[in-house]
């Protein structure tokens, strides 16, 4: 497993949501603002943010809904993250930088954990065993699920697998993530993602306010 120096080690977020919630949106916006302020910041996604995992990517958000199983989505994101984490979130918070990924860990336990059956413990026990890191502050963008499926689909290019599966399954999503921020308060903030842009933004910046690393 790849160490992270206690001392050196820079602040790790994670913005997650169902799809067309408007998070990848706000991790760039965050990821500007913190580099305005003179941070390092790097910004990344899941599945992907290394060579390899890129290349999982493509085999899991392209494609039939019934291309894979829970069971082996599981496996694959697990692998996926896997590289990330050696290969750009691991050195990069080594080196101190601040790290700013469009999803991790917890999409997998909300899509593949609880809404497809009853998986959890898998992908609990999957992510201790290879990688073991959780992020400092988790923000998901809660959204109606018909409101943010008519955005993904205004945007859709391909990479539309997962919003394939319907408007119920973006329920159960919503409950999922919602049900998260409960579980892990410490850690997961729930953001209105309804508004203009700016106005997310804004709700972001008070919560990292609130969060600073010491």
């Amino acid at each position: 497993m790849t160490a992270v120096s206690g001392t050196a080690r820079g602040h790790f977020i994670s913005f997650e949501g169902i799809d067309g919630c408007g998070k990848s949106t706000q991790a760039r916006r965050l990821a500007d603002r913190l580099r305005a302020s003179g941070a390092e910041v790097v910004l990344t996604r899941e599945p992907g943010g290394a060579p390899g995992a890129e290349e999982i990517r493509r085999l899991l958000v392209e494609g039939p809904t019934d291309r894979w199983s829970p069971e082996t989505e599981i496996l694959l994101f697990t692998a996926a993250r896997r590289d990330h984490w050696e290969r750009t979130i691991a050195p990069a918070l080594a080196r101190g930088a601040t790290v700013i990924t469009d999803r991790f860990a917890d999409s997998t336990r909300v899509y593949q954990g609880t809404t497809r059956g009853d998986l959890t413990a898998l992908v609990d026990d999957l992510h201790r065993l290879m990688i073991g890191v959780e992020p400092d502050l988790t923000f998901v963008i809660d959204m109606p699920p018909a409101e943010a499926l008519a955005r993904a689909a205004a945007r859709r290019g391909g990479e539309d697998r997962f919003e394939a599966f319907g408007g119920d399954f973006q329920a159960r999503l919503r409950d999922g993530f919602v049900a998260l921020a409960r579980t892990a308060p410490d850690r997961v903030r729930l953001v209105d993602g309804r508004g203009a842009p700016d106005t997310v933004a804004e709700r972001i910046a008070a919560t990292m306010a609130e969060h600073a690393p010491a």
